[in-house]
Order: structure tokens, then C-alpha cells, then sequence
């Protein structure tokens, strides 16, 4: 687990070093340091975000309190459909479905090899084609069915308590899958398309929220 945690900071500081980084004047970073002051800590994990300015419509979070978000995603969503992703991309974290994702790329890279022969960590000792595959690990996650719909869970009722629309999470999750069907299905890919089960996600999530209206409006 220490090694995973130290991976993880390693892992988003190579990312930060790879991607255009929004400065902190811009109109991205400017949105999104506004979302998030009504975030705060999850789960006493402090959050720390970033926007990467690239065409991919992606987001991730990982275990260290890392949230990145890709400047062709804020572009697309609402800001309750984006808050909506990053609680789905937290509720992995939260879940776990993230370390172990990173972990097992972790134990299948060459530097678990060398951790016995030399001194020092194995983390000291990815290369830079190794770190990247780890990285892949977390933006490219493909997780179980179960896994997305306990994050989707998550992004629901992240919107729910922060004072987000509830329609949010199902309202984002229809855009990526018009998205993944278009002329966009390629830059939605990685974070969407994989998934067979997309539209049931959106429709299960639609339901959650029209339950949760219905019952504030009776609690009135």
C-alpha cells in the first residue's frame, strides 16, 4: 500500500509533466477552483485539482487526492454534469477500484523485479515507459460493471450533497454515450465507449433522480 500511495504521487507528477497544465488565471481553472471550494475534503482526503489542456474528454482521480480534468471535457458539460464525473471519478477512489487497478499494474512492471535484488524502492526504478503504463492504469481504468455503477452511486449522491443538480450524473452519462456514436467517439474512448452497458447506467441513474425528486416533493 505505501509503495501504491508513493506511486501514485510519482504517477500524477509525470502526468503533470506531460499535459499542458491550465494556468491558474484561466477560464478552466477559474470554473473549476469555483466547483470545487464547495467540495472540500472527501472522506478526510484533501483534494487537490488541475485542468490539462487537451482535446481527450477525460477525467481521473486518484488516491493521493489528485483530480485532473481535461479541458474537452469542461467544454462539453454542464457544470452539474462535470461535478457529476468527478464524484464518479472519486467514488472509484473512495471504493478503492483505482489503487487496486494501479497496484496490479504496479506488480506487472519490470521494477517488481528489481525491488528484491537492489536496495532502495522499486518505484525509484520505473522507467519512463513503465510509469506510463501504470498511469494508464488509472486515466484508462477499465473496471467491472459493478465497480462503475457503485461510482455512478457515487457521482449522484456527490451532486446531492453539494448542492448539484441530481439529474447530473445521468445527464452526463447520456452526453458520452451521443458522444461515443459520433464524430467525437474517438477523443470519448478511453473514458466511455468501452463500456456495453452505458445507456443502462444513464437510465438506472435517471431513475435514482426522479425517486429523490419525488420524495422531496412529498417531504414539502
Amino acid at each position: 500500500d505505501e509503495d501504491v500511495a508513493a506511486l501514485c504521487r510519482e504517477s500524477v507528477k509525470w502526468m503533470d509533466e506531460q499535459n499542458p497544465v491550465s494556468d491558474p488565471g484561466s477560464a478552466y481553472s477559474k470554473r473549476l477552483d469555483s466547483l470545487m471550494k464547495k467540495v472540500g475534503e472527501v472522506e478526510g482526503l484533501k483534494l487537490n485539482y488541475k485542468v490539462y489542456e487537451v482535446v481527450d474528454i477525460n477525467a481521473f482521480a486518484c488516491g493521493d487526492g489528485s483530480i485532473r480534468v481535461f479541458s474537452a471535457l469542461m467544454d462539453l458539460m454542464d457544470d452539474d454534469e462535470l461535478m457529476a464525473i468527478i464524484g464518479h471519478e472519486i467514488g472509484h477512489v473512495v471504493h478503492a477500484d483505482t489503487k487496486h487497478a494501479m497496484k496490479n499494474a504496479y506488480l506487472a512492471s519490470a521494477a517488481r523485479n528489481a525491488a528484491g535484488a537492489a536496495e532502495g524502492s522499486a518505484l525509484a526504478r520505473l522507467s519512463e515507459s513503465q510509469l506510463g503504463k501504470v498511469v494508464a492504469a488509472f486515466t484508462d481504468a477499465q473496471f467491472s460493471q459493478k465497480q462503475e455503477y457503485e461510482a455512478d452511486e457515487h457521482g449522484f449522491e456527490f451532486c446531492v450533497k453539494h448542492g448539484f443538480d441530481p439529474y447530473g450524473m445521468a445527464n452526463s452519462l447520456n452526453k458520452l454515450v451521443e458522444l461515443s456514436k459520433g464524430a467525437k467517439a474517438s477523443t470519448v474512448q478511453k473514458m466511455f465507449s468501452s463500456h456495453p452497458d452505458s445507456e443502462k447506467r444513464a437510465a438506472r441513474m435517471k431513475e435514482k433522480a426522479d425517486a429523490y425528486m419525488a420524495a422531496q416533493r412529498q417531504n414539502r
